[in-house]
Formats: C-alpha cells, structure tokens, sequence
C-alpha cells in the first residue's frame, strides 16, 4: 500500500440507539424468516444478522443495510425507517451521511420569472440527473433565480443541498479550480483528506460515487466555462443541478438552458415597489415609476439599489429619485447600458450613505475572499464587533451587501467590483496597507487561535502572535471557523503574497500546513508553502525557507513525488545546519527518514531517523521524538529487526498516553500489535489492535479504522477464524469504499484472496487478486508485485504452472525495477518469489508444487 503520514480527523459525537435490532428482529418475523434465512436471502453472515439484531454490531454498513431491505420486502417508508435507525446505532465516527444545507437565504421580495420558474421546476422529478444552466448578464438577477427556484424545491431532495461559488466573472479572484473545488465539497460530504486523490478525474469519480443514491440540489453559481462545470456534475440520477453563468454553456451534454433577460416593465415596477414599499409610491403616476425603471435598465440588481435609496430618504419623491439617477447616468456615457444602469445606482447608493458607512463600503472591497464576518470586519474598520455590526446592517439595508447566512456578508460581483474600484480611487496606498496589514494580522491570530484547538500537541510546531487578541474556541467554535474561513485564509495568502506582506505568508504557510495536508488539500498547500519559500528568499529568512521546505516535503511525500520531496527536505537540512536550528534539523532528519522508507531504502531511513531522535531527546521535543519513534519501530519491522522495532513502538505508546495524542498511539499500536501476530503472540496483539479501533472510532480516524480492521482480520486469519477474518476484511472494504480510498480497498480485497485460499477456495481467491492487481495498478508498484504474488499463489494451488510462473516473474520483475528486495507484506519478498520459481521447476506434469503457506 502507498505509504502516506497517518492523519487525524474531526471528531464526531457517538449518537445513542438500539432500535435498528428491534426493526430487524421485527421485520424478519414479519417475513416468517430465521435468522439463517435472513442472511442467506440478504447474502450475509449469519453472524452479522445475529449482532445486528442484538444490538452488537457497531458499525452497519450501508451495502449491508440495502441488502437487507431488498431481503426484507421493505417498501419506501419502511427503507426510510431503516435507514434512520441505521445512522442512530452506537457506531463511533466515520463517513456519516452528511445532509448539507447550504443554500443562502431567499431573495426578500421576489417578483416575476413565473416562466423560467416554471421550466426550472418541471424538471425537478426527472429519472436522470437533471441540469439547468440559467445564463444572462450581469446584474440581471441569475443567482437570485437560481436561489428562489432552490428553495421552492429543497423538499423534494432529502439528502440537502449545496452552493458553490464558481467565481466565473468575480472582480479581483481567479476563477475556482474544479478540483479544489471538489477537494471543499468532498469535505462538506464527510469524506476526510486524506482519502481525497490527488487527479482532478479522481476527485470527480470519487465525487460521484458519494453522490450516488443520494438526492440532492447542487447550485454552481457564476460558471465562468463548461470545463470548469463538468468535474462537478453527477453521474446518477436523483440530483438536480442549478448552474449560473454569464455565458450560455450549449457545450455540456444533456442540459437545458434558461435564457434570462431584463425585467418585464411590469414586473420591473412590482420589483421597484416592494423594495422601495408601497406606501412611498402611492400616487405615483405608472409612467414615472416606469421611467425609473427604465434607467435602471431593467435589471433587477439596479432597481432593488435604486428602491432602496428611496426607502432610506423619507423626503425624496420618485421624481427627486429619477432626477439623480439621469444625473450620475450622464457621468457614465463610455460604458454599456446594462453597467452603466448598475453603476448609476451604485453610484447614487454610495454617494448618499454617511461618512463612516461609505469608508466601510470601501474598505470591504479590500477583502479578497468570498464573504467576511462581523470580526474580520471589524480589524478591516479598526472598530470594536458591535460598531462594525452596525455599518453591516446599514450597508445591507440599503441592498449594497447580501446577508449570505446570519452574521456572514458578501458582495453582488459587480458591486465588490465597484467598492474595489472606489477603494482604490478613494483611499491612499497607504491607508490601504494599513488596512490590509490589521486584516492579515487578524486572520493570522484567529488562525494560531483554532490550530491550538485542533492540534494542541503541536503548538510549539506552528509560529504565535504574542500580540494576537483572538481567543482560543471551543471545539465546535473551531470547525465552525474553519470550515468558514479556511477559503477566506487561502485567498488572504495569495493577497499577502502580491503585496509583500512576507511575515504573514510564512505565519499562514507554517499555521495552516497539518490542517491542510489533513483534509487532503495538497495543490493548496503546495501553493501555500511555494508563496512561503518566495517570501523567505525576499527577505533572506533562512528559518522561514527551512520551514517552507520542510512542509514542501511533506506535501510531496503526500503525493508520491518522493524524489521532489527528498531535494527539498535535503535543501531544509542543510540549511537547519548550517543555522544551528535544532528542531529544524529534526523535522527535516525525520521527513527524509519517511520518504526514504516508502522508497524501501530502510537502512539509509534508519540513519537518518536515529539522529533526530538523539535531537528529539536533547532538546526535549516531545512531539518530534514521538514522530521518530513510530517511525523508527516500523522500519525496523519491515526490515525484520523485530526486537528494536517493538522497543521503540512501546516506548511511542507510553509517549503518546502520556502528552495526549491519540493518532501517534493508535499509529504505534498497530505497529506492535503487527509484531506481536509475527511472533504468534495471539493475546497481545488482539489487545493492541482492539485499542487501536477503539481510539480510530474515538477520535474519527477513518484510515486507523481501516488499519485496525485489516490488522484484525490478518490475526483472525492466522488462528484459523475464518468467519471472524472475512467479517473484519468486509467491513474494512466497505468503509475503504465508502470513503473512496483505492490503497485501502486493495488491501481488503488482497487479504480476502489470501483467506479464501487459505480456506481452499483458490477460484475466489484468484478472482479477488485479479481485482486487488486492477486497484494496485491505480497507485503502487509494490502494491501491484503482491497482487501477482497472489495470483500466482492461487493458480500454483489449481495446478496451472504455467500461469504461476509467469505471474511470479511478474512480481520479481516489479520488485527488480523498484530496487528492492522486499515489500511490506511478511513472505513477499525476492527471495521467496525465486524459491516458488525454483519449486515450480522441479514440478513434473499434473504434480502439485509444494510452496510455502501463503503470507500472514
């Protein structure tokens, strides 16, 4: 399997339950079914069913779930139920069925587009996946369609709904990349990072397979192209999609296009009315309503800022209101007449704001991210939260903000447009700087802030702010944040990388590194830290450039490129010497252990990982000597020294009880409890892989769950439980599935092919080797040298020589090319590969060759 750094995820509360054995229980007597007949209609272990109706079995799995449905008759209602009571069992964190409601609030007064809501809502029940791309001008009310239609048919989507801001034609952003895109919605659907693939084709199919099933309302707002829009659209029926865009997107297959134009007059003048209030128009001849209209060209954008004005100004007339919007009109003459209608009412909006208000206005078109908080905005105002909730709600009473969700703003794009433009022609480059300068510094605070909370371990890893005033937030304080502002920080960066502001790269690029390469953001990282390395050598900051290059490495060793990621580590170290940074020095000596070990150089790796744990020790690095440890216990096992190896895995343990950090003892229980089933020491391995589930469970750690599982199944398998051992595989399976992770699911699936042939169903245990060898094939070589060992296996025990030869040659080929001698499956190795080739040699026609047992 493709080695990659053990990540944590986000905890989950465990949420109580026992009803699901009782529906089961009752379901099947329904059906005059025993348990046995159950299971063998659903294709299930008996086992399963009996602990699924005692209540036993903490982790039902979806395929399980449907499979008993089908089994059990149930019709829609009843699969509802099942599926409720499911997601109630006492079943500990994992990929739960996240039902996202992420639509912005609805357009206050909404008026007309009775027909494009009509063809936007006749296709809400469609058997495929339906998608509807709503195109027009800017300023001509897509989004609002879009949102209004969304919420009209939100019921008819259980599963929820999303909203992607696409960023198409938004003033001072590039246009999203699709797969960072996915990479935030994948996020937003429960999957975690680290099973998030690095291709954007990856992350789509990945993408649609957690939607398939599901029914869900996706809105992909100000799609700048086809290309951008395509990663993102499901492959199965049951979702609807809502796409915006300035553009009409005729290139993407199956679509229905919904051509929007400026307001009828009618509908312009009921707009106008119920945003201005209809007693301010009372009497107001139609003709003048419908020449105020009309110089707002009819696009809605322009009449709700015009309306507004009125509504602000008791002493204004309709007429006073059309005088003042000829005049700033007639200011605007070079530009079209769908802009120069907004820009006249955004003219006339800003100009007749209050002094403070229209210096908010404009320091908010400094903010470079998609939406701001009442704090951000405060450090942008240099005002105390309440002031700057204040200004807010002046600016979004008067329509030049929109309230996206409570207490989070953002501009219309043309208006943040404007706003820029008025900042830059209004204020000094300066003042600007000043500004920018407190916003990076509060981001940066809040920043250290919510990392402590998630990684309170690390703390002395990541820079601090002594002067920072944020506070540290609680626990679901800190996911709120981030999840909020994580694309905010991203954006933030970039902005602090344009206009020199180096100390805050560096503070983002080293605050935000685990959190990124946790949730498998490695292209936004990568960016990160290559800003951060550009601001050091700016600056000449040999300690900031270590860092970047130490973080560089990391995120390589994430993506497989080992080799970029030993130049930069190697780079980080010889600057760590050069300056005497100790710690520096260890991060760099164990980031270059690892890579080297998933390459299988182990004893270079062992070098290197020994002189950062003599530096660990030293200086006291509790954290760093931890890393080393874990790490330094499974080279050793994989190079066979099993004594040294489980001595510093049980010194990591005691570590990691003692400073409170749960993936690092989960990390090295594994890895003892591995060597224990080597030894055949059945009891304490059983202890050391139990833990280990319980702590993966405990702290949502979906790729220690994985582990724990496989590693379960191997000791079952070994003591002959074969029941036990295919249950563990399956359930990994299912999970490695669920969650999209091809390393995992290749190994559930190569450890079920090495208990059907230990069981002496050699036919099964081929088929399962051919399919871990097409999963090997989408990530490692070695991975793919202990699939043929596999096959081999298998074809050796139906007597076909021939293929066992070819496939094991196969496998010694592989592991020539890699330059190594083994790999990290016990029995697959060089050495092993030419004795079954010896053996098979020696077979003469229809003799069975006498291998060795297949691997533990």
């Amino acid at each position: 399997m493709s080695s990659g750094a053990h990540e944590g995820a986000e905890t989950g509360a465990p949420i109580r339950g026992s009803a699901l054995g009782a529906l089961i229980r009752a379901w099947r007597e329904r059906a005059l079914l025993t348990q046995e007949q159950l299971a063998a209609k659903a294709e299930l272990n008996v086992r399963t069913v009996r602990r699924l109706e005692a209540g036993d079995l903490g982790r039902p799995r979806n395929t399980s779930m449907r499979q008993l449905a089908n089994a059990l008759g149930l019709d829609a209602g009843e699969v509802s139920v099942l599926a409720r009571a499911a997601n109630e069992t006492p079943q500990g964190p994992h990929l739960t069925r996240v039902t996202p409601q992420q639509l912005p609030t609805d357009v206050a007064a909404f008026v007309g587009r009775s027909r494009e809501l009509a063809m936007l809502g006749g296709i809400s029940d469609a058997a495929t996946v339906a998608i509807t791309a709503i195109d027009g001008m800017a300023g001509v009310g897509k989004t609002a369609l879009a949102v209004h239609a969304a919420h009209q048919l939100a019921h008819l989507f259980p599963d929820g709904d999303l909203f992607i801001d696409l960023h198409g034609y938004t003033h001072g952003m590039a246009p999203a990349d699709p797969a960072d895109t996915i990479a935030r919605v994948l996020d937003v659907l429960g999957v975690p990072g680290e099973s998030i693939p690095q291709r954007l084709n990856d992350r789509a199919a990945l993408y649609r397979s957690v939607l398939s099933g599901r029914k869900m309302l996706i809105v992909l707002d100000n799609a700048a192209d086809e290309d951008q829009v395509r990663p993102l659209l499901p492959g199965r029926e049951g979702c609807l999609v809502l796409i915006t865009s300035r553009r009409r997107l005729v290139g993407l297959d199956g679509i229905r296009t919904v051509s929007v134009d400026v307001l009828p007059l009618p509908d312009a003048i009921a707009l106008f009315t119920a945003t201005a209030e209809k007693q301010r128009v009372e009497g107001v001849p139609e003709d003048t309503l419908a020449e105020v209209v009309r110089r707002c060209g009819l696009l809605p954008l322009a009449i709700r800022l015009a309306a507004a004005r009125l509504r602000a100004h008791p002493t204004w007339s309709v007429t006073h209101l059309l005088e003042r919007l000829e005049e700033h009109r007639r200011r605007l003459s070079e530009l079209h007449a769908g802009q120069r209608s907004v820009t006249a009412a955004l003219e006339l909006s800003y100009r007749e704001l209050s002094h403070d208000v229209r210096h908010a206005y404009r320091l908010l078109g400094l903010h470079p991210g998609m939406d701001i908080a009442s704090d951000a905005a405060a450090s942008l105002f240099a005002s105390t939260v309440a002031q700057a909730d204040e200004l807010l709600e002046q600016l979004l009473d008067v329509h030049l903000l929109q309230e996206t969700a409570p207490g989070r703003y953002r501009f219309h794009d043309l208006i943040r447009a404007h706003a820029a433009d008025t900042v830059a022609a209004e204020e000094s480059e300066i003042d600007r700087r000043t500004v920018l300068l407190r916003l990076l510094d509060h981001y940066c605070g809040a920043a250290s802030a919510t990392m402590d909370r998630f990684y309170p371990y690390e703390a002395d890893m990541r820079p601090s702010l002594p002067s920072s005033t944020a506070s540290m937030p609680d626990a679901a304080g800190a996911s709120a944040w981030l999840e909020a502002e994580l694309a905010n920080l991203l954006a933030l960066t970039q902005l602090a990388a344009k206009h020199g502001f180096h100390r805050q790269v560096l503070h983002l690029s080293a605050t935000l590194h685990r959190c990124l390469r946790t949730r498998g953001r490695y292209t936004e990282a990568k960016t990160l830290h290559l800003q951060a390395l550009s601001a050091a050598h700016a600056t000449g900051d040999r300690t900031g450039e270590m860092k970047a290059l130490i973080a560089l490495g990391e995120i390589r060793r994430m993506q497989a490129q080992y080799q970029l990621g030993i130049d930069e580590t190697t780079r980080a170290l010889e600057i760590a010497q050069a300056t005497g940074h100790r710690s520096g020095k260890l991060r760099a000596l164990n980031g270059l252990g690892m890579l080297l070990a998933v390459q299988g150089q182990h004893i270079r790796a062992t070098e290197y990982l020994t002189q950062a744990l003599d530096i660990a020790r030293a200086i006291g690095h509790r954290t760093g000597e931890l890393d080393t440890l874990v790490a330094l216990g499974n080279v050793h096992r994989l190079m066979g020294r099993h004594k040294q190896g489980a001595e510093y895995l049980k010194q990591a343990v005691s570590i990691a009880q003692t400073i409170g950090h749960p993936t690092s003892e989960l990390r090295a229980l594994i890895g003892l409890g591995q060597l224990h089933l080597g030894w055949r020491d059945n009891k304490p391995a059983t202890r050391c892989f139990t833990r280990a589930l319980t702590l993966a469970r405990e702290t949502g750690d979906q790729l220690g769950e994985l582990h724990s599982l496989s590693s379960l199944g191997d000791l079952h398998r070994v003591q002959g439980q074969y029941e036990q051992a295919r249950e563990s595989y399956q359930q990994a399976l299912d999970l490695a599935r669920e969650i999209g992770n091809s390393n995992w699911q290749f190994e559930a699936v190569h450890a079920l092919g090495r208990l059907n042939h230990d069981s002496g169903h050699a036919d099964q245990a081929l088929d399962c080797h051919r399919q871990a060898l097409v999963l090997a094939e989408l990530s490692d070589a070695s991975d793919q040298a202990r699939a043929q060992d596999g096959i081999a296996y298998a074809y050796a025990a139906l007597g076909q020589h021939d293929q066992a030869h070819h496939h094991w040659s196969q496998a010694l080929t592989i592991l020539t090319s890699l330059g190594t001698d083994l790999t990290e499956e016990r029995g697959v190795d060089v050495q092993s590969i030419r004795s079954h080739l010896a053996k098979l040699a020696s077979v003469k026609p229809g003799q069975l060759p006498q291998t060795n047992p297949v691997p533990d």
